[in-house]
């Protein structure tokens, strides 16, 4: 495929994600899909871990800001916004929104979408639900006069 093919691909791909069009999916991803940082083995498990986060997040949204490609892969640059609105890997909703940048990288094989890895820091997410408590680096935090 070509590189404007495969920033088609790429795009094509957010927008099933934002719509949670898994119908779509199922004709960009291929079923031996695997995504190394998410621990993703398959399609179905992809499809799982959306619709964990559709669940915790009914108004999850990325925005893509960048996007690079060559001949065989697609980096997307995207920002994730949402309000946690239902239960989400064990943590009751807490009605907060967030904020989070990630880089999502896909390897594209004829016309499809064969393997992926994500940039990401879902700890962040985590802090931003009130979750994980965050006051800094020890050499950060002022001691109290």
């Amino acid at each position: 495929m070509g590189i404007e093919e495969n920033k088609k691909i790429g795009l094509k791909l957010m927008k099933a994600v934002n719509e949670q069009d898994m119908g779509s999916l199922d004709e960009l991803v291929i079923p031996e899909y695997v995504n190394h940082q998410l621990k993703v083995g398959s399609r179905e498990d992809l499809k799982q871990i959306l619709r964990r986060q559709y669940t915790g997040f009914p108004d999850v949204h990325r925005t893509v800001e960048d996007i690079i490609a060559d001949v065989e892969t697609v980096w997307i640059k995207v920002k994730i916004t949402g309000t946690h609105t239902g239960e989400y890997r064990g943590v009751a909703p807490t009605g907060k929104k967030y904020v989070m940048a990630a880089v999502p990288h896909y390897r594209i094989d004829g016309g499809k979408v064969v393997e992926g890895w994500s940039v990401f820091n879902p700890l962040d997410l985590f802090k931003q639900l009130g979750v994980i408590i965050y006051k800094g680096f020890p050499d950060e935090v002022k001691a109290p006069i």
